[in-house]
């Protein structure tokens, strides 16, 4: 079987997720499709298809025009939260699962029943005919369009996820919801629990791919001149951490470097993802930005992180949900900062929000001041965690967020093909 694959071009974990996907289908020709920080993290990791078409940089009417040409050969396609390509696939009359990790996050100005009836009268005869047709729908809104359409939908358990897919359900229509655990590559995180011998580094930091809507490594980027002007400082107030990994989007293609400061070194770089998993495994400490695919793979990995602080509104949203467990307790938010500081309830405008607060506090020396002091107050209780507590905070989530396991779903949608399969 031939599947087309492609992911929402929106930081590192959709594209991750969609590497777990992959991995799991061997014996199918996979290929991936996409551009940008996706694309990105794909050709980083090409040993998990079988092809792979980067259509960064093309015109628009040439990067459509590779997208139809392989949907039309594909036997089955599969989007991790990129709309457009279920649309598309719709369109071309291909078989397509839709897979999200943040299916309870979406936000909807208009009720289910009002996108589900968009979806129905959705023209069928060309991309651009049902473009037109949902042009009125927010992005949140067309992801879950996306759902209603697909012929399989797969879902990222969540809090919140059970109440969105009984409202989903309730319309009467559309595909089955499967509720799934951890989207996570298996197979990888076996081969590390064998392997994983003494740690490199005495402490972890991940910031995932970074790039998404708003963000990008040189607009927008206050987060991450923050995150250079902290480093530094992190290897002075703490001299347990000699040897630091800095890992994520901003440090591939080039843009590796070392930081050096109190005879302690950070190394900046982009790993592989079976690379960063054995960096999980082994290192003791780690400090993530609160996306759910690493979450996920640290807790399949038995490690307990300590949340670093929000880069979008998406990571607003995920400590929320996690309030209540030692790692949504324990995680830094910038609100430890700047108490007061306005966030709008909006991806876009939440988002944007983040960006100011970063750079307010990255030029402004007292505020800088109680950032770092806060931090280190939360990297002083993180340490202080016993085994066993760092143990039940694991376990605590794994039971929040278990679910159906991924590869049952995925066997169980590709052995029923859909009557459309190879017209």
């Amino acid at each position: 079987m031939r599947i087309v694959m492609g992911a929402q071009n929106c930081g590192f974990g959709p594209v991750a997720e969609l590497v777990a996907v992959s991995r799991q289908l061997r014996g199918h020709d996979r290929v991936f499709v996409g551009d940008g920080v996706a694309a990105v993290f794909a050709r980083h990791n090409a040993d998990a298809f079988d092809g792979v078409y980067d259509t960064g940089g093309m015109p628009e009417k040439d990067r459509a025009a590779v997208i139809d040409v392989l949907l039309r050969g594909s036997d089955h396609v599969v989007s991790v939260m990129d709309a457009e390509l279920v649309f598309r696939s719709v369109v071309a009359r291909r078989p397509v699962t839709m897979v999200d990790s943040l299916f309870g996050f979406w936000q909807l100005a208009r009720p289910p029943a009002g996108i589900h009836e968009l979806c129905a009268t959705m023209p069928r005869s060309c991309f651009a005919a049902a473009d037109r047709h949902l042009a009125g729908l927010s992005p949140h809104e067309r992801i879950v369009a996306a759902h209603l359409t697909a012929t399989h939908s797969v879902v990222q358990n969540f809090p919140g996820v059970s109440e969105r897919a009984a409202e989903i359900a309730a319309l009467g229509t559309g595909p089955r919801i499967h509720r799934t655990g951890s989207i996570v590559d298996v197979e990888g995180l076996r081969d590390v629990a064998r392997t994983t011998a003494g740690p490199e580094h005495d402490l972890l930091i991940n910031v995932g791919g970074f790039k998404n809507f708003l963000l990008d490594f040189d607009v927008n980027n206050d987060y991450l001149l923050l995150l250079d002007r902290w480093i530094p400082d992190l290897l002075r107030d703490w001299p347990r951490f000699r040897r630091v990994l800095v890992c994520g989007g901003p440090f591939g293609q080039g843009r590796e470097r070392t930081v050096s400061a109190a005879g302690g070194r950070a190394d900046c770089r982009l790993l592989r993802q079976r690379e960063l998993l054995q960096a999980v495994a082994g290192t003791p400490d780690y400090l993530l930005a609160p996306g759910l695919t690493a979450l996920h793979e640290s807790i399949a990995l038995g490690r307990l992180p300590l949340a670093i602080h929000e880069q979008h509104y998406a990571h607003v949203f995920t400590m929320r949900a996690l309030d209540g467990t030692l790692f949504g307790r324990g995680g830094g938010r910038f609100t430890d900062v700047v108490p007061r500081h306005p966030l709008p309830e909006d991806d876009f405008a939440g988002t944007a929000a983040l960006v100011r607060l970063a750079g307010r506090i990255r030029e402004d020396e007292a505020l800088y001041a109680r950032y770092r002091r806060t931090f280190n107050e939360r990297i002083e209780h993180y340490v202080s965690l016993t085994p066993p507590q760092r143990q039940h905070g694991v376990e605590e989530l794994g039971t929040l967020l278990d679910g159906e396991p991924l590869h049952s779903v995925m066997a169980e949608i590709l052995g029923k093909p859909s009557p459309e399969a190879g017209t």
